[in-house]
């Protein structure tokens, strides 16, 4: 059933009001200090130097000279934040209080009161197989609330999943490094796998990326409810599945850790920094946990 336009204001307000406080009360400060480096753009690359921070060493001059190189960068006056936030069929799935959607919507919320409390411009992509809509990057509580509006009501054209297409999009249309937060359940389609890959490594190179996934304790594993039927949130495919079989229960939970990771290996490999968040969890913990590792 579609809300109707004043249902989405009043999820609005309460959503502005629990995710401000938040930001207010809880992430003051822990914003700016996490992503201090955020919003530099590229200078020049020397030899390391005692005492320089090992996240700023260029690995790939490095290599070719044989002797540590950092990049130095120079600060812009104008900081952006883009959040690419996944907008595909799988989001409006929830086994227990929230669905994903509202997990995600509420944590772009917080980080986008975050950066405002900050004086960073904040821009949106939504996608799914697709770049559905772009914000572009702007300041103020009106195009925050705007966001956050989009986030609640926006309806996508397609329910499918490629993640290596927001990255693309971001490599395009901002040319300045920005801190970008992809929030997605990461549930991608093999035949992007080689795409996403490719496309992390090209926008992880350019701008700080920062993955937020979103699950439901019902992913990880099926429960004992015996013959039930599923379907596919992206593809609309149905099928029968005896889940009062352990063997079928466990080659479900077998194929989930295998996919799940996979995502890790892949984020770590691009050194990009990570927070998992369930739908029974307390995201407000995970954000506190990331922020404190960077």
């Amino acid at each position: 059933m579609q809300e109707s336009e004043n249902d989405i204001l009043r999820r609005v307000r309460k959503i502005e009001i629990k995710t401000r406080g938040l930001s207010n009360e809880i992430f003051a400060g822990q914003y700016h200090t996490a992503f201090r480096g955020r919003g530099m753009s590229f200078s020049e690359v020397r030899e390391y130097r005692a005492g320089d921070d090992v996240r700023d060493i260029d690995w790939n001059v490095t290599a070719r000279s044989s002797k540590p190189h950092v990049k130095v960068y120079e600060e812009e006056r104008e900081l952006t934040m883009m959040l690419a936030v996944d907008v595909s069929g799988s989001r409006m799935f929830g086994s227990v209080a929230r669905l994903k959607k509202n997990v995600m919507t509420e944590i772009a919320a917080v980080l986008a009161f975050s950066a405002a409390q900050n004086n960073d411009k904040v821009g949106c992509i939504f996608f799914s197989d697709r770049v559905e809509k772009f914000i572009p990057p702007k300041k103020g509580r009106s195009h925050i609330l705007a966001i956050i509006r989009e986030l609640v009501g926006f309806r996508p054209a397609s329910q499918g999943t490629r993640l290596s297409e927001p990255l693309r999009f971001l490599t395009n249309v901002n040319k300045k490094r920005c801190t970008t937060f992809l929030l997605s359940d990461f549930l991608e389609p093999d035949a992007d796998r080689e795409a996403f890959d490719h496309a992390l490594k090209i926008a992880s190179g350019r701008h700080d990326l920062v993955a937020v996934r979103v699950t439901d304790p019902r992913e990880a594993e099926l429960p004992d409810a015996g013959i039930v039927e599923l379907q596919d949130a992206e593809s609309g495919r149905r099928v029968w599945v005896d889940t009062s079989s352990r063997a079928v229960r466990a080659h479900y939970a077998e194929a989930w850790r295998s996919r799940s990771e996979r995502i890790v290996r892949l984020l770590s490999q691009h050194r990009i920094d990570t927070a998992s968040v369930a739908t029974d969890g307390d995201y407000v913990v995970e954000l506190m946990k990331l922020f404190k590792r960077r």
